[in-house]
């Protein structure tokens, strides 16, 4: 009667597994996910940020004006120039100030639209302030900005488009703050206020206080 054939005997059996182990170890490590990066330094300093949104834009049927006068839609209306101009008052020198002075003001950059306003807006608080105002970055680009906000010099000052709040919010980490609103209000009087403290964001929310009507 024949037999069947002998399976591999244990000697075979482990020089196969130890040929074989060096494959499946170089199959795990593949699968294995990179490391996270970790956050820079700025992720951890005390940090304190003011968002603004740009002053009054045109009503509908109403133009704005442009840097020397003339009739733009694209461009701040003419209460929107009047805020723009008291707000220097919004940050005197004082220590016990309403506000503290900027260390630092970001703008939305591009050409016309919300982007031109919000440089329009903080332009005479720059000058007041002696530094120049940052408008490297686009909206969209609430992300990058985020990082350069936080590494640069406190307090900070950011004038943006109201939609694109939101994003610049979750680029600081801030987004989970108790008593932030979903959305910018349909007001140009506020000052949103994120104060960082070991690692930990509070939130206010203040009025500006430079125009008659403004809350």
């Amino acid at each position: 009667m024949p037999h069947a054939p002998a399976g591999p005997g244990p000697r075979r059996r482990t020089v196969l597994a130890a040929a074989l182990a060096p494959l499946a170890a170089a199959g795990c490590a593949g699968e294995e996910r990179p490391p996270a990066p970790k956050p820079g330094p700025e992720a951890a300093k005390d940090a304190l940020v003011m968002v603004i949104r740009h002053a009054e834009k045109p009503s509908a049927g109403d133009t704005g004006e442009d840097d020397e006068g003339n009739e733009d839609p694209g461009f701040l209306a003419v209460r929107g120039w009047r805020r723009a101009q008291e707000l220097p008052a919004l940050f005197p020198p004082a220590r016990s100030a309403y506000l503290p002075r900027p260390g630092a003001v970001f703008a939305a950059g591009g050409k016309e639209g919300a982007p031109a306003r919000c440089r329009q807006t903080v332009g005479a608080l720059a000058t007041a302030l002696g530094t120049p105002v940052r408008s490297e970055f686009a909206v969209g680009a609430e992300s990058a900005l985020a990082r350069a906000v936080l590494a640069a010099p406190m307090p900070v000052l950011v004038c943006w488009e109201h939609q694109g709040m939101p994003r610049l919010i979750r680029g600081l980490g801030a987004q989970d703050v108790l008593g932030l609103p979903a959305a910018w209000p349909d007001r140009y009087d506020l000052v949103w206020m994120f104060t960082r403290r070991r690692g930990v964001w509070s939130f206010r929310e203040l009025s500006q206080h430079l125009l008659q009507g403004d809350a």
